[in-house]
């Protein structure tokens, strides 16, 4: 049986990740990106879909968080809803599962607890459980789970509206929780990273404010509109 445990240090985690349609949604530019925050400092990456994380583990040393985001009818899980995305994501070089872990019903009637308990032991994965609440993180940890993330926090009906980052969400399940907790969702600045490690985080995500050009570059556009 796999022992709890964090593949990479204390620190920032580079969410690489491309809108649809994007011309950074190409898996060698991903991998170029990835590159560039493995030289700059970042202790792991997070990235999603098989084609991505295949590139990225191949021209990158650092543990990669893979996921699969996919929408299935019915159903609002879509960060690696099924066990056969765990598999795919796994074959392809992740290092760590990332998954939806909230409360809510997963395709086919999967368990989240069953889907954990595979990755685990079958795969030999540590389960990264995207959260949106309080009591889901520590179901999760419950569960087995390695991480305890807040990435989906605002992203669910339940919590949709909440002010990002999820600092005090962070700073509530370090306290009560016994796993690394990772702030995950809307980290916009270097202060909101320094902000969440100071609340107990043992590590943060940023994914667009370092990788997303394309919302980058629309939001510097806003701010000329009527100026030019």
């Amino acid at each position: 049986m796999l022992e709890y445990g964090v593949p990479f240090a204390r620190g920032l985690v580079v969410s690489v990740q491309a809108e649809d349609g994007s011309a950074l949604d190409d898996p060698r530019v991903l991998a170029a990106l990835a590159r560039v925050a493995e030289c700059s400092g970042a202790v792991a990456l997070r990235a999603q879909g098989v084609a991505n994380v295949r590139a990225i583990r191949a021209r990158c040393g650092l543990p990669v968080i893979g996921l699969i985001k996919r929408r299935v009818a019915g159903c609002e899980v879509y960060i690696t809803p099924t066990l056969d995305d765990a598999r795919a994501i796994v074959a392809a070089g992740a290092d760590v599962v990332a998954l939806d872990a909230t409360a809510r019903p997963r395709p086919g009637g999967e368990r989240l607890a069953d889907l954990i308990a595979v990755v685990r032991n079958e795969l030999a994965r540590p389960v990264m459980a995207d959260c949106a609440t309080f009591e889901e993180a520590l179901a999760a940890q419950g569960l087995g789970a390695d991480l305890l993330a807040t990435t989906l926090c605002g992203y669910t009906g339940q919590t949709r509206g909440t002010p990002l980052p999820a600092l005090e969400l962070v700073a509530r399940i370090a306290h009560a929780a016994d796993r690394p907790v990772i702030c995950e969702g809307g980290v916009g600045s270097p202060e909101e990273v320094s902000g969440a490690l100071a609340r107990g985080a043992y590590a943060c995500v940023v994914g667009t404010a370092i990788t997303n050009v394309d919302a980058r570059t629309r939001t510097f556009a806003a701010a000329v509109v009527g100026q030019a």
